[in-house]
């Protein structure tokens, strides 16, 4: 009986949702502009989803005009040039994944090494900028680097080399895709290790120094167990968005020379749909997109909470 009566007590302590709203409602103010964007921009364009079952031929009617079942997506299925998008989905994110994600938090844990703020500093500047260098320019500077007049080429050539056609070869995309990448986003990845570190009690690393550790154990057994949370989280989401390639990117360097191994399912569902007007084809194929990348979350984040202990939900 004391025992129930503690617990009433506590849970009578606790404020509920709505108090806290009552007490906090000005900082909560600060939601309504996030939650109507998702809301508007996220959610409400889900209803479209609908004419993947409907035949849509345009005009006033948003919804399709005839009940069609599993058509379109049993017409994809069959399509020799959607398997091949599908194949270069998986094999451009996953090679992409594994070398981006450990060269990143090898990166962070090296920047954390660095004792001058100075220097730490600099290098987390110069590392931070290529993020914030627009895709198109970034798909141009490409072109020009790799181009038949390029340096690149200009440099193969002053050695004795032929020039390469690195745009117009299909296996060349895969490796400008994935060092363009990397050059892009590997500062910017750091920010979160980098955060987490900080969060690390000091005093495991003086025990760790007393115990003899250098530098790289201190690494292996403090540092990386202290973030394998935000590891663990960080990865979950990488492997939800395999299927997302960077959408931008692949359309402002591919052409149909490199279709092979270039054309991935968002572009192919670009082409399908905006320029070759199969909305009710199209809509079948992103949702087909969206279902594998929930599933891959789903199953990374299970897998995550039974092995790390570190889970999204």
């Amino acid at each position: 009986m004391a025992r129930k009566k503690n617990e009433k007590s506590k849970s009578a302590k606790q404020p509920s949702l709505l108090n806290h709203i009552k007490r906090e409602w000005r900082l909560y103010t600060f939601l309504i502009i996030p939650i109507t964007y998702f809301i508007i921009f996220k959610y409400t364009p889900m209803a479209g989803n609908v004419i993947a079952f409907r035949k849509y031929r345009g005009g006033p009617n948003l919804f399709g005009t005839e009940w069609v079942g599993f058509s379109y997506f049993k017409m994809f299925f069959k399509d020799a040039t959607f398997w091949r998008a599908f194949q270069n989905n998986i094999t451009l994110s996953i090679t992409y994944l594994l070398f981006r994600f450990p060269l990143t938090l090898l990166f962070a844990l090296l920047l954390n090494e660095l004792r001058g703020k100075r220097v730490k500093k600099f290098v987390q500047t110069v590392s931070y900028l290529p993020h914030f260098i627009s895709m198109v320019i970034l798909a141009g500077m490409i072109k020009e680097m790799v181009s038949l007049n390029g340096p690149i080429n200009s440099l193969i050539a002053s050695l004795g080399f032929e020039k390469i056609g690195f745009i117009s070869q299909p296996q060349w995309f895969p490796i400008l895709y994935i060092v363009s990448g990397i050059w892009q986003g590997l500062g910017w990845g750091t920010i979160l290790y980098l955060a987490a570190m900080t969060g690390i009690n000091t005093e495991l690393y003086e025990a760790a120094k007393i115990d003899g550790a250098n530098r790289f154990r201190l690494a292996w057994h403090v540092t990386i167990p202290g973030i394998l949370p935000t590891i663990m989280t960080l990865l979950i989401l990488d492997i939800g968005g395999l299927m997302g390639s960077n959408f931008e990117k692949i359309l402002l360097l591919y052409n149909p020379l490199t279709y092979e191994t270039a054309d991935v399912i968002s572009t192919y569902v670009y082409r399908m749909g905006i320029t070759g007007g199969n909305f009710s084809y199209a809509t079948a194929v992103g949702l087909f997109e969206g279902v594998i990348g929930l599933i891959l979350v789903t199953t990374a984040n299970q897998i995550s909470k039974k092995t790390a202990k570190a889970s999204l939900w």
